[in-house]
């Protein structure tokens, strides 16, 4: 019995000890996990966010409605042989991604010019309140655009299909068995 008691006590021991020296503020370093995006040019976003924003790229602003049987145009398209889209669907799903893809640009810029101006403000010292409010509320507010035009993708693109599209769509994307 003794010496199964000491066996708990060195493997709790060396645990508490393993856990410890994983601990980074035990060893006097306090990095941040934003110390690899400074290079991004834009304090508060990583070089793959701005890559996004650019793009278009969904980033899973539209999970709400892919997770909810709502099929995304991008993915839409690239099943479009085993969806046996028709010509017109395929025309019509192409259209909305299109447009999608133009105004999510078009936001994606708006939003890095804010976060840049954002950033120039806390570099240079020069922001108040006022100006953080006005300034968060405008990225906010373009953010919420961004995912809106995202998100009516998903929507449009579902009017477009047939129960048993979107049924084989989520098997295939891996949502239903």
């Amino acid at each position: 019995m003794r010496k199964s008691s000491t066996v708990w006590l060195i493997l709790l021991v060396a645990g508490a000890v393993a856990g410890r020296s994983q601990d980074p503020h035990q060893h006097g370093e306090h990095h941040s996990p934003y110390a690899d995006q400074e290079a991004s040019g834009i304090a508060a976003l990583s070089a793959r966010e701005v890559e996004n924003l650019e793009s278009g790229a969904g980033m899973g602003l539209a999970r709400a409605a892919e997770l909810n049987h709502y099929p995304g145009p991008k993915h839409v398209l690239e099943l479009a042989a085993s969806l046996s889209l028709s010509a017109g669907q395929s025309a019509e799903v192409e259209e909305i991604r299109l447009a999608m893809l133009a105004e999510a640009r078009r936001l994606g810029a708006a939003i890095l010019e804010k976060e840049s101006l954002l950033d120039r403000r806390f570099a240079h010292r020069h922001i108040d309140e006022a100006a953080l409010r006005r300034l968060t509320g405008e990225i906010g507010a373009l953010q919420g655009e961004l995912r809106f035009v995202h998100l009516v993708a998903h929507l449009r693109v579902a009017s477009i299909l047939t129960r048993e599209q979107i049924d084989a769509y989520d098997a295939l994307r891996g949502y239903k068995e």
